[in-house]
């Protein structure tokens, strides 16, 4: 379980669909037992103390009418496709609940920056977006290898790296599919490498909670 602070208060806690019960459980230990609505985005837990919880609905499982069913379909093994791209590297996975049947990592040089000018720099930068459009073709073309022929069998697409780069990619006319399944979160990873890619799928799995707590309890 990982956690980091939520813009406007509060903070997001990242829980395992597994752990899902055990830490619903501790919330309402800590802050009295919460009463769930439904929303857009999942649930709300709301404690007597005023203490709540936004229940984020994974990737790829339906909407909850409360939060018994809730826990249950959070636990259920789904197909996620996975599309990781930052700089010239490119991971693209199939996940089978916690398993990575599907992968492969793809890696094309990108030069960096330089703080030169003139000519020198111009041809510098022609040649650098050059190799950056090489990498983006990559990124398109191994994912239609690998995910588009899946496509009817994801629940979900679920993209990390940088924005721009998988943006892009699935723009591509022939990722169609793809992007009509992609889910609303970006993974924060690194450059893609077949360790980044085995962590990603726990982290699109992973249940998003925001918890915002007034009296700001650091167990919560």
């Amino acid at each position: 379980m990982s956690s980091r602070p939520a813009a406007g208060g509060g903070r997001w806690v990242e829980v395992d669909p597994a752990r899902l019960a055990r830490w619903v459980a501790g919330f309402a230990e800590r802050h009295g037992p919460p009463v769930s609505t439904t929303h857009e985005y999942g649930l709300l837990l709301s404690a007597p103390d005023g203490a709540t919880a936004e229940l984020h609905t994974p990737p790829g499982a339906p909407a909850a009418p409360d939060l018994e069913t809730f826990v249950v379909q959070a636990i259920v093994p789904r197909r996620i496709g996975l599309l990781l791209a930052r700089k010239g590297a490119v991971a693209v996975g199939v996940a089978e609940g916690d398993q990575l049947p599907v992968h492969k990592v793809d890696t094309r040089y990108v030069q960096g920056r330089t703080a030169a000018g003139g000519w020198s720099q111009q041809r510098f930068a022609r040649r650098r977006d050059n190799q950056a459009k090489a990498a983006l073709a990559d990124a398109v073309d191994l994912a239609a290898r690998l995910l588009l022929p899946q496509a009817d069998r994801l629940d979900a697409v679920v993209a990390g790296g940088d924005r721009r780069a998988v943006d892009s990619a699935l723009a591509d006319r022939r990722l169609a599919p793809l992007a009509a399944l992609r889910a609303d979160r970006l993974l924060d990873v690194p450059e893609p490498r077949y360790a980044v890619l085995v962590a990603a799928v726990a982290a699109a799995r992973a249940v998003h909670v925001l918890v915002r707590d007034p009296h700001r309890d650091p167990t919560s």
